[in-house]
């Protein structure tokens, strides 16, 4: 079986590429590495440099013929969406569609959305949020992101196209730049800088995992949130990296940022149903691993 996966030199994806391609599936990916990193680059996968709103996206699916396509490409950064909004709809959205519409041109079986769950329901009626809490986004990022889940219910319905839309919590770990919501981690790891928000933390092999569940369960269809089911505050994450790292400098707490959810985590009951999926890691292991990471990374860096 052979899969395309856009942002695979990301963060979240680069992982997904790895594990599809231990699985002993081929992988095709699709970045223009304005943030994804060559480093992340797996060499077993087939590299297109191209943007996902390229025309020439036809004929990377022209010559690969995908059965599968897992879409994580994006733009995640939601204070810049809100001062680039446009931008952000373009790639978000119109990359999207170019790429649905190629998915349909050339006979792609199933569609993974990497959609956000910490940016798509706003500020919380009720907590956890499951998929039946009313999507209300207020940042730009959050909208993008949900419009797309509206046309995947129209390639489905319409065209027949299978969909799954996984909405990430905040992921973390190796590999992370200090982007995005989840960034927080990363960002503490080298500068210990905090404030008083919750957040639901997910290790980034969680994800990925859920990545392959839902290309394996031919069940799988619809939106799933993936999350712990609980929140964390930033105050604790700021703690215990402080006790990983032996860090000692007091900490600063900054003003709250336009268009961030204050308090949100994730009901993944649905997830956990019907594709078997829960996370595995506890945050005081992810965090270890991803504080190892960095520290071998900024040996290495200085050698």
């Amino acid at each position: 079986m052979k899969v395309l996966v856009t942002g695979g030199a990301g963060f979240v994806g680069s992982h997904v590429v790895d594990l599809y391609l231990e699985q002993g599936l081929e992988v095709v990916v699709v970045d223009d590495l304005s943030s994804g990193r060559p480093s992340n680059l797996n060499p077993k996968a087939v590299f297109y440099r191209l943007d996902v709103r390229s025309p020439q996206l036809a004929q990377v699916f022209e010559k690969e013929r995908p059965e599968i396509v897992n879409h994580h490409a994006a733009r995640i950064d939601v204070r810049r969406s809100m001062v680039e909004p446009v931008l952000d709809a373009d790639v978000n959205v119109l990359g999207s569609l170019n790429l649905l519409a190629c998915s349909r041109a050339h006979g792609v079986k199933r569609f993974i959305y990497i959609s956000t769950g910490g940016a798509v329901y706003g500020e919380p009626k009720y907590l956890p949020c499951d998929e039946a809490h009313p999507v209300d986004p207020i940042s730009a990022y959050g909208a993008s992101k949900h419009a797309v889940e509206h046309y995947l219910y129209v390639y489905q319905l319409n065209y027949g196209l299978e969909t799954v839309v996984l909405r990430y919590p905040n992921v973390y770990g190796p590999r992370q730049d200090p982007h995005g919501e989840a960034g927080v981690v990363a960002i503490f790891t080298r500068q210990m800088l905090t404030g008083e928000q919750q957040r639901d933390f997910v290790y980034v092999a969680d994800c990925a995992r859920a990545n392959l569940l839902a290309l394996n369960r031919a069940q799988a269809r619809g939106i799933y949130n993936l999350g712990s089911g609980r929140g964390t505050t930033i105050n604790q994450i700021a703690a215990e990296l402080q006790r990983i790292t032996g860090y000692k400098r007091r900490r600063v707490h900054g003003p709250e940022r336009l268009a961030e959810t204050r308090r949100i985590y994730l009901s993944a009951e649905k997830a956990r149903q019907e594709l078997a999926w829960e996370p595995t890691v506890s945050l005081e292991e992810g965090l270890q691993r991803t504080v190892e990471h960095y520290r071998v990374a900024e040996m290495a860096a200085g050698s």
